[in-house]
């Protein structure tokens, strides 16, 4: 599924996401975490990719063998590779923490793989989920 990097899109895109997780046997636990990350990862593009002006985002699901379903998001926007993000300190109080990284730690919380690369002038993320 492609379409424009708009927050009007959201719920489409999480609809894919969640159909294609439901058919591959997710719990509904399961299901609802898969959109959580694939929301993240979509408002992170949404609000930062594409300073400049529009564009688009893509979202394709695979399942690679009967255990692991691959979310794969690809942009044209600014190159950024989440993994280069350390952790964020959650150990504070909430109100005594740094604003910031919450959504990429969690998306990796979730996610039992996150790959990146940067391919034909396109930021490629691909989120690996265990059944």
């Amino acid at each position: 599924m492609k379409l424009p990097a708009k927050i009007k899109h959201l719920e489409r895109f999480i609809e894919f996401v969640s159909g294609c997780a439901k058919e591959k046997g997710f719990s509904g636990k399961r299901v609802k975490e898969i959109e959580l990350a694939t929301e993240e990862v979509l408002v992170n593009i949404f609000n930062y990719a594409y300073p400049e002006g529009p564009g688009d985002v893509e979202v394709s699901c695979s399942q690679a063998d009967d255990t692991r379903f691959i979310i794969e998001i690809s942009d044209s926007g600014i190159p950024f590779d989440s993994r280069s993000l350390a952790d964020p300190d959650v150990t504070p109080d909430i109100s005594e923490r740094k604003i910031g990284g919450l959504g990429v730690f969690l998306v990796r919380k979730i996610a039992d793989e996150v790959h990146y690369r940067r391919d034909g002038g396109k930021n490629i993320l691909s989120l690996v989920l265990y059944k």
